[in-house]
C-alpha cells in the first residue's frame, strides 16, 4: 500500500512537471495506474480526471493570448466540448479486453505525436502568412481531434495546434493560447461524463491531482532550467518502451 502511494505520487508529480514543461504527463500518470492494479480503462479515465487541475493553471496563464478571438471561441469551444463528451463514451463503451490490445498503439502514436511536435511548430511558423480560412471549416478536426482527446488524450495538444495552423491565420503565440483552452474543453467534457459514469477511482484521482498540481508549480518555477526538448525526448521514449512493454506481453 505504501509503495503504491509512492508511486502514485511520484507519478502526479512528474506528470505535472512534465505537462507544464513539455506535454505528454498522460504517458506517465497512465501507465502508474495500470501498475497498481487499476484494470487500463478504468485508470485511463481516472488519470483524465486527476489532470484537469493542471489543464486549467495551463488555461489561465495564456488567457492573454484568446483576446480577440471570441468569435473563433464560439464556434469551435462547442465543437471541442462534443468532442470531448464521444470520446469519453467510446472509452466506456470499449470493454477492457480490447483496450487492453489497443495500448500499445495508442502509446506509440502519443509518443509519434510528442516526437513530430517542433516539426509541427516549424511548419506553423512557415505558413503563419497563408491566408486566413474561416474557423468553421475547423469544426469538424477539432472535433475528430477532440474524440480522441476524450478517448486516450496524450499528444492531444500536438494535433489540435497543427488543425488550427491549417485553417487560421494566425501567430503561433496566438494558436498556442487558442489550442490551450479548446484542450482543456476537451479534458474537462471528458472528465464529468466520467465522474457522472461513477467509474472513477476517487482517492486515487484526488491523490493524484494533488501530485499533479504541485509538479505543475515546480515545472513552473523551474522551467527556465529544464530543455523543453530533452525532457520531451526523455518522455517520448518512455512512452516507445512502455509501448513495445506492453505489446509485448500480449505476445
Amino acid at each position: 500500500m505504501i509503495s503504491e502511494i509512492g508511486l502514485l505520487t511520484v507519478a502526479g508529480l512528474a506528470a505535472g512537471f512534465v505537462n507544464a514543461i513539455a506535454g505528454g504527463g498522460t504517458l506517465i500518470s497512465f501507465p502508474a495506474l495500470v501498475a497498481i492494479g487499476l484494470p487500463p480503462v478504468v485508470a485511463n479515465l481516472t488519470s483524465t480526471v486527476a489532470l484537469v487541475p493542471g489543464y486549467l493553471g495551463a488555461t489561465v496563464a495564456q488567457r492573454q493570448d484568446l483576446q480577440g478571438q471570441q468569435r473563433r471561441l464560439g464556434w469551435l469551444f462547442p465543437s471541442a466540448v462534443a468532442g470531448g463528451i464521444t470520446g469519453a463514451m467510446l472509452l466506456l463503451r470499449t470493454n477492457e479486453a480490447l483496450f487492453n490490445a489497443l495500448i500499445p498503439y495508442l502509446l506509440f502514436l502519443a509518443a509519434v505525436l510528442l516526437g513530430v511536435q517542433e516539426q509541427v511548430r516549424a511548419w506553423l511558423l512557415r505558413r503563419i502568412s497563408a491566408p486566413a480560412v474561416s474557423e468553421v471549416g475547423a469544426i469538424p478536426l477539432v472535433f475528430l481531434a477532440a474524440v480522441y482527446g476524450g478517448y486516450f488524450g496524450a499528444g492531444l495538444s500536438v494535433i489540435l495546434l497543427a488543425v488550427l495552423g491549417m485553417v487560421l491565420g494566425e501567430s503561433l503565440t496566438r494558436l498556442n493560447g487558442l489550442k490551450q483552452i479548446l484542450a482543456f474543453g476537451v479534458n474537462v467534457a471528458a472528465a464529468a461524463f466520467f465522474v457522472v459514469s461513477g467509474e472513477v477511482v476517487w482517492p486515487v484521482a484526488v491523490g493524484m491531482a494533488i501530485a499533479t498540481i504541485v509538479g505543475g508549480l515546480l515545472g513552473g518555477k523551474f522551467a527556465r532550467a529544464v530543455n523543453p526538448l530533452l525532457l520531451r525526448r526523455i518522455v517520448v521514449l518512455l512512452a516507445v518502451v512502455l509501448a513495445i512493454i506492453y505489446w509485448l506481453r500480449q505476445r
